[in-house]
């Protein structure tokens, strides 16, 4: 491990950064400065931007990816190698919102009745009923489940804050069938191979992929596309956006506004201004003349 490695690793981590994010941020700038054969610090704005162009350019990485290289690398130069002229002399990245892709729940079903893995099965209906993010789901363990209470404690939210969510009383007997069968002991969902681990995220996504190419979904399936649709169906049933806030996490509500952009519920509850006009209607003979 070279010195400035591990003098960035220290600085993250005395910032309580999760480890997700130390991950990213070290493999980032680790990538920039294998991709020049160079350390970073004999690298400069120059090398960043011919950097960035190569990931758009020639590795077509998405915009929040070159995001995430431009700020691994913005910590690195601003914050421990103290250079001024990050800010000025590399670009900011334009970020383009995406409407979220949402499940139908005819869909859903269709991928909970064809998977036969109880342990995926399992993991797919607490992501539809609870929205946890992947990194939430996977560190869930066995006594994170209060059957007492009805909650869920999360532990491993995002930034580190934790939270409690409700427990669906038909997810808590899902959970029973999957428990008596599988006997998890510490993590809820543990690895096959190494059960003092929770299961790989790679593991998860694969999983996902392949329970929507069976269920004739034409489509990617993520983890974070239960979370949206668990988010879009809780706001079309009626659930306020505050509440789904809470559930999913969100520091801001506005994150949690976007549902409103893909709700068919709320797009069809809104009605057009021209359908309020007294317009005259078209006879038969009107429409033949205006052909």
């Amino acid at each position: 491990m070279t010195s400035l490695r591990k003098r960035m690793l220290d600085e993250l981590r005395l910032r309580n950064l999760s480890e997700v994010t130390v991950r990213l941020y070290i493999g980032s700038v680790e990538r920039f400065s294998r991709y020049f054969g160079k350390s970073p610090e004999q690298l400069g704005p120059e090398q960043i931007r011919e950097f960035l162009l190569h990931l758009i350019y020639d590795r077509k990485a998405t915009p929040s990816t070159i995001q995430l290289y431009r700020s691994a690398l913005r910590f690195l130069y601003v914050t421990m190698l103290k250079r001024s002229w990050f800010e000025e002399d590399v670009a900011h990245i334009k970020h383009r919102p995406k409407l979220p892709t949402v499940l139908s729940a005819d869909e859903v079903t269709r991928i909970l009745d064809r998977t036969t893995n109880l342990k995926h099965w399992t993991i797919f209906a607490t992501w539809y009923a609870t929205g946890l993010r992947c990194n939430e789901l996977r560190h869930l363990k066995v006594t994170d489940i209060d059957s007492q209470r009805m909650l869920i404690h999360v532990r491993h939210g995002k930034g580190r804050v934790p939270r409690d969510i409700n427990l669906s009383p038909v997810l808590l007997e899902r959970l029973r069938v999957y428990w008596r069968r599988l006997k998890p002991k510490d993590w809820l969902f543990p690895s096959k191979h190494y059960p003092d681990r929770p299961l790989h995220d790679k593991t998860i996504r694969v999983a996902c992929n392949e329970a929507a190419q069976r269920a004739g979904i034409g489509r990617r399936v993520s983890p974070h596309v239960f979370r949206h649709s668990c988010a879009t169906h809780l706001l079309e049933a009626g659930t306020d956006l505050r509440s789904i806030q809470v559930l999913l996490g969100h520091a801001d509500i506005q994150t949690t506004a976007r549902y409103l952009r893909v709700s068919t519920a709320h797009l069809r509850g809104i009605t057009s201004p021209l359908d309020t006009l007294p317009l005259k209607a078209i006879s038969a003979s009107e429409e033949r003349r205006q052909r």
